[in-house]
C-alpha cells in the first residue's frame, strides 16, 4: 500500500522512527518519505545512515509537533502518517506537566486537524500500555491522545481521513528501558541489580516486531480501532538473574507512577474488544461513530471477548522462557 505514496513519520529520529524508516525503504517504494522531528543533530546523524543521494524519496523536515502551522505544512500532499512523536519519560512529565500536555495532547490535536485539512488517507498513532487505566501524567496524556485520534474519525466528514491507534508495551532493549540500565551497571562491576518489586511483570515486544505490527495496522485499518498485539510476559527478576547470574538483586521500591503489572486492555474495555487471533482490536465505544465497516472487517476472524477479560502482563498465559530471554539479550546486544 506504500507504493508511490507520500508518508510522514513524526518523531522519526527516535528509536521506532529510525527503524520504521529503514523498514519502509527496504520493503516499499514510496514517492516521498518525510522525516519530521525537532532535533537537527539527530536528523544530521540519521542522514548519514539514510542519505537523500541513496534514497531520493527522503525529506528531512525540522519541526515541532506543538507548532500548528509547521505541522500543517508538513502534512501537505501526504497520504499516510505514522505519529510516533511524544514526550515519554514518566519523571520528566510529572515535573514538567505543561510540556507533556503540549506535546502529547496539543500535538495530537495539531496533527489531527492538519491531516483532515490536507486530505490524508490514513493515520496511525502510537500509544502505550500506560494509557490503559493511567496512574501517571504520561499515561493520562496518551489516553487523551488515543481518544482524540479515535474521535478524529467523526470529524473528518467528506475528507475521509481515517485514524487508528496501535498500543503495545515495553520495547526490549530500547533506550530508557531496564536492559541498557542493567548492562551499564554490570559494565561498571555491579554485584547486584536494582529491582523495584520481586513480583513485577512486563509485556515484551522487540523494535522490529513493533515496526511490523504498525505496518500491519496500516494495511488492515478501517478507522477507529485500537490495535493491541498479543505479546509474551516477562518477570523482571528473571531478567536480572539471567543478566547477572552470579550476583544478587536489591529491592529499591516502585518509582512514583510505576505500575507493578502492565495492562493493555482493561476489564472495562473488554466489551468493546475483539480477539483477532494473534492480536486484539478495541472498537470505538460510542454510537456516533458508524462502526459498520469495522464490524464487517472483524466478522470473519473476530471473536468477542468475555466481559471479565483483562489483558494484563500478570495473568497472561504466554511467558518468555529463560532461553528466549537470553536470545533477546543476544539480539539486542548485536544492534
Amino acid at each position: 500500500m506504500f507504493k508511490d505514496k507520500s508518508i510522514l513519520v513524526t518523531g522519526a529520529t527516535g528509536s521506532f522512527g529510525r527503524r520504521f524508516i529503514g523498514h519502509v525503504l527496504a520493503n516499499y517504494r514510496p514517492r516521498r518519505l518525510v522525516i519530521f522531528s525537532r532535533d537537527e543533530l539527530k536528523q544530521f546523524e540519521m542522514a548519514r545512515e539514510y542519505s537523500t543521494d541513496a534514497h531520493p524519496c527522503l525529506r528531512y523536515f525540522i519541526g515541532d509537533i506543538r507548532d500548528r502551522d509547521r505541522v500543517a505544512r508538513a502534512c501537505a500532499n501526504v497520504d499516510v502518517i505514522v505519529h510516533a512523536a511524544a514526550m515519554k519519560q514518566i519523571a520528566a512529565a510529572e515535573y514538567n506537566p505543561t510540556e507533556c500536555i503540549a506535546t502529547n495532547v496539543q500535538g495530537a490535536i495539531n496533527l489531527i486537524d492538519a491531516a483532515i485539512a490536507n486530505h490524508v488517507e490514513r493515520v496511525v498513532a502510537l500509544s502505550t500500555d500506560k494509557a490503559a487505566n493511567p496512574i501517571n501524567l504520561y499515561g493520562a496524556t496518551k489516553l487523551c491522545s488515543d481518544k482524540l485520534f479515535i474521535a478524529g474519525n467523526n470529524l473528518s466528514g467528506r475528507h475521509h481521513t481515517r485514524f487508528s491507534v496501535v498500543r503495545y508495551g515495553n520495547v526490549f532493549g530500547s533506550r530508557g528501558s531496564v536492559v541498557p540500565h542493567f548492562r551499564s551497571l554490570i559494565a561498571t562491576g555491579a554485584t547486584t541489580l536494582p529491582i523495584t518489586h520481586k513480583a513485577m511483570t512486563r509485556f515484551i515486544i522487540t523494535l522490529d516486531q513493533g515496526v511490523r505490527f504498525v505496518d500491519r495496522a496500516l494495511q488492515k485499518m478501517v478507522g477507529g480501532e485500537v490495535f493491541v498485539p498479543k505479546l509474551p510476559s516477562m518477570r523482571i527478576v528473571d531478567l536480572a538473574s539471567i543478566m547477572l547470574p552470579t550476583g544478587g538483586i536489591e529491592i529499591v521500591g516502585q518509582r512514583p507512577g510505576e505500575k507493578l503489572h502492565e495492562v493493555m486492555i482493561p476489564r472495562e474495555e473488554s466489551l468493546n474488544s475483539v480477539d483477532m487471533g494473534d492480536y486484539y482490536i478495541i472498537q470505538p465505544a460510542h454510537h456516533w461513530w458508524n462502526t459498520r465497516k469495522l464490524q464487517e472487517s472483524v466478522a470473519v476472524r473476530g471473536r468477542k471477548l468475555d466481559e471479565a477479560f483483562e489483558y494484563s502482563s500478570e495473568t497472561n498465559a504466554w511467558w518468555l522462557t529463560g532461553d528466549e530471554i537470553r536470545d533477546l539479550l543476544a539480539a539486542t546486544a548485536a544492534t
